[in-house]
């Protein structure tokens, strides 16, 4: 959104400044993209007064012109206007100025006679298309004056980012009635007239608007049916005969310049002042161009084609509101109108039609046909249903003033369902416990008021009624933000306070979530957030019917080829030592037309094992981490996702599953080395995936400290068979066989060579034992160890090693 500071002026009665305004506005309501100064490159210019015009010496088209421009003497300049007269004030460029374009202007001859400066057109000064005439100027300024401080052309663009559910920003009324609220002042109107603001006591009369009706009326001989109360709640038509349409008054065409927009004519000028004033689109026929004279509201008939203002014919559905004659369509509802009821130089009656649009099906009209429009932008997001009559009212007093015509009926109003302003409660107990300090009844009535609302006491509480212009409030959540932003967000205090935690407990899943995210970064790793759209991972992935890109058409099936991205992202800008994680949302097909989401658990190593330190030995190299840092990541992994699951060797290549205890045996992980592109300095990736259970947090107990001395045995075994017989199948046996006694079961080392038989190795145990009442005494422990090894060599063949 555009607003200009001039207008902004007008209508808050005070001078601004620019960069204050973009200052409160983003602090206020919408951030500020920019400001853009308008017509300093025409800083230069001066005002200055011809006092003598006689005709050049050696050329017949062209004059000499004495030029009083506020120095110590008049000037000679040479021109080849033909308007230009002795008296008259015109712009004047010195020698030295620099015009529009970058034009510098020195002192030169032409034709022999030698000219100190020039008077400028209006195409020359970029106020225009204009240059067969200089510019004359209707001042009192004295010669010498600024240009820019004798006209009010100079202005600025404040570039306002407007959110969704902000409508009431998209015109200047409702920026300033944001100023105003924390400026001070009020919002007033101005009213018009051809030359610009009206002097008090001139207003215009006008018949008002007939009572709502409920589908149909005739008005000054053109019949109105509204056939599409759902496409359109509010229908009202004005007829205005005997307009002359012609240029915008210079005041009306300035305002919309200093907006970006081209000055059309004067009546479809005057429709769109009022769109950038107040937010109403408007829409003006010409009369003589509708065929009836109808005007009929109703839904596009199936296949139907219209050709709208930017010459495209289009294809209409059933699902779009078309405004049309009593034969044809003229008008797609709320987005682009027709060539066939413009206003031309030649229209002398108008049909000015004011309406509301049903948003979605404006937001839906749109997308189909491709096209967009101020209007379109407007309606799609809710303008001011209740505040109609007076827009069309206002429309109709600046026609009349711009391009002249009378108003023989008071205009129709077509409105099924009329409505009233909605009213939401709010306790100011309510508004100090969200926002975390009190705030006084009478301040919250203030600061409501002063943005439109209306708040009346109701017992305890406050009855707010909500303006039209705000659809975006329909709770007492939103009137607090209203509360909160008016007030000033930096008033809050920023320290901590007591505060009452919510009743309602978090959802089991993200309780599951925040415990595996919080231990996983314990643990050193840093979370990696993706996006769930990519290319396809999976031969059954899940495809969008509205992708964002070609690269972004599937849901994500797996979290390993995300992360892995990632990884080759940071290898691409020289980083090699990564540990990352992320538990998200996977996608599986489902039996409906909904995918199956599934939460799980990925996780990517790569590069040194730890960071490097001084005691390294300075230039020593870290080890990289290989796959026995991948299964002890893998099982601390499974042990917070899935802890009904065991890890075991993967069958038929390196890496581990984690595999359901129990019947079935379901591979709930995998864990092992990944393929990526890789430089070549880069180390070895690993990654695993795990199936995350949303579960219980586990119960936690208290256990007292030891006060009993442990005792300590290692044990070296020769295990048969190769790697067939696994240290937790070892493990399994000896716990069971040593029952509570054993408290601590470590692998010290592995051996593999001379002095073991062939297709063995040795691994040494260690067995701490305690007995949390009495001290262990050698021979018990003895005669428990003797028992664990006797079960190993009866279940496994597995020996102790004989020295």
């Amino acid at each position: 959104m555009i607003v200009s500071r001039r207008w902004l002026e007008a209508l808050l009665g005070r001078p601004l400044d620019a960069k204050e305004v973009a200052d409160r506005l983003s602090m206020l309501c919408a951030p500020v993209d920019g400001v853009v100064p308008l017509h300093q490159d025409l800083r230069d210019v001066l005002v200055a007064r011809v006092l003598e015009v006689k005709p050049h010496p050696n050329a017949d088209r062209l004059t000499l012109c004495l030029v009083d421009a506020g120095g110590a003497a008049p000037v000679e300049v040479v021109c080849g206007a033909p308007n230009v007269q002795a008296g008259k004030a015109y712009p004047f460029a010195p020698v030295g100025a620099t015009l529009p374009g970058g034009l510098k202007l020195d002192r030169r001859k032409i034709r022999g006679v030698e000219s100190n400066g020039m008077l400028c057109s209006a195409k020359e000064l970029g106020l225009g298309a204009d240059h067969a005439g200089i510019l004359e100027l209707d001042t009192t300024a004295a010669p010498g004056t600024r240009f820019l401080d004798a006209l009010p052309i100079a202005d600025d663009q404040i570039l306002l980012d407007v959110g969704a559910n902000r409508p009431d920003l998209l015109c200047h009324r409702g920026v300033a009635r944001e100023l105003a609220a924390v400026m001070g002042g009020t919002v007033k109107l101005p009213e018009l007239s051809a030359t610009g603001y009206r002097l008090p006591g001139t207003k215009s009369k006008r018949p008002d608007s007939q009572k709502p009706i409920a589908n149909s009326a005739v008005v000054d001989g053109v019949e109105v049916r509204l056939e599409d109360p759902e496409g359109a709640p509010r229908y009202m038509i004005a007829v205005i005969r005997g307009v002359k349409v012609g240029p915008s008054p210079a005041w009306l065409a300035h305002r919309l310049t200093a907006l970006g927009h081209r000055p059309i004519n004067n009546v479809v000028d005057a429709t769109n002042y009022i769109l950038f004033e107040i937010n109403q689109p408007l829409h003006a026929f010409d009369l003589a161009k509708l065929r009836g004279p109808a005007v009929v509201v109703r839904r596009a008939n199936p296949s139907e084609r219209i050709v709208t203002l930017d010459g495209v014919e289009r294809t209409l559905t059933p699902e779009m509101t078309a405004i049309c004659d009593a034969e044809r369509p003229t008008i797609v509802a709320g987005v682009m109108g027709s060539s066939d009821s413009e206003v031309s130089a030649t229209t002398t009656d108008l049909v000015l039609e004011c309406a509301y649009f049903q948003p979605t099906r404006i937001r839906r009209t749109r997308r189909a046909l491709g096209i967009s429009s101020e209007s379109s932008y407007r309606f799609e997001r809710g303008i001011d249903m209740l505040a109609m009559p007076d827009a069309l009212g206002r429309a109709i007093d600046l026609i009349r003033a711009v391009a002249g015509g009378e108003v023989r009926e008071a205009p129709v109003d077509i409105w099924p369902e009329p409505q009233q302003p909605h009213s939401v409660f709010l306790r100011p107990e309510r508004v100090a416990q969200l926002l975390g300090v009190p705030v006084a009844r009478a301040e919250i009535e203030r600061l409501l008021s002063a943005v439109g609302f209306v708040a009346a006491p109701k017992d305890e509480r406050l009855a707010v009624q909500v303006p039209g212009w705000r659809p975006d409030v329909t709770r007492d959540v939103d009137l607090i933000e209203e509360v909160a932003r008016l007030r000033g967000y930096q008033t809050f205090p920023d320290e901590l306070r007591a505060y009452r935690p919510g009743t309602v407990p978090d959802a089991p899943s993200e309780l599951t979530l925040g415990r595996i995210r919080e231990r996983l970064a314990r643990a050193g790793l840093l979370e990696a957030r993706t996006l769930p759209l990519g290319p396809p991972d999976d031969p059954a992935a899940v495809a969008v019917q509205n992708p964002l890109s070609d690269e972004e058409r599937h849901l994500r099936s797996r979290l390993l080829p995300g992360l892995v991205r990632r990884v080759e992202h940071n290898w691409r800008i020289g980083e090699r030592d990564l540990r990352l994680f992320e538990a998200g949302t996977v996608f599986k097909p489902g039996k409906g037309p909904q995918p199956d989401e599934q939460l799980w658990l990925g996780i990517v190593l790569t590069g040194a094992r730890r960071p490097p330190h001084w005691s390294d030995g300075g230039g020593a190299k870290v080890p990289d981490m290989d796959i026995w840092d991948l299964k002890r990541h893998f099982e601390l992994a499974v042990g917070l996702a899935v802890p009904s699951c065991d890890v075991q060797p993967a069958t038929g290549g390196a890496g581990w599953v984690a595999v359901q205890r129990g019947g079935g045996g379901e591979v709930c992980g995998r864990a092992g080395p990944l393929e990526a592109d890789a430089p070549k300095w880069a180390a070895p990736l690993y990654g695993l995936e795990v199936q995350i259970t949303v579960a219980p947090p586990p119960i936690v107990r208290y256990e007292p400290l030891p006060t009993q001395p442990a005792v300590v045995r290692d044990a070296s075994l020769v295990v048969p068979g190769g790697g067939a017989i696994t240290a937790a199948a070892i493990e399994t046996v000896l716990r069971r066989a040593g029952g509570t006694l054993l408290t601590r079961l470590d692998v010290l080392d592995e051996y593999r060579g001379a002095g073991l038989p062939a297709g063995t190795r040795g691994v040494t145990w260690r067995c701490t034992f305690r007995d949390p009442a009495r001290t262990l005494t050698d021979k018990e422990v003895d005669a428990l160890l003797g028992k664990m090894l006797s079960a190993l060599e009866g279940e496994l063949d597995v020996r102790r090693r004989e020295a």
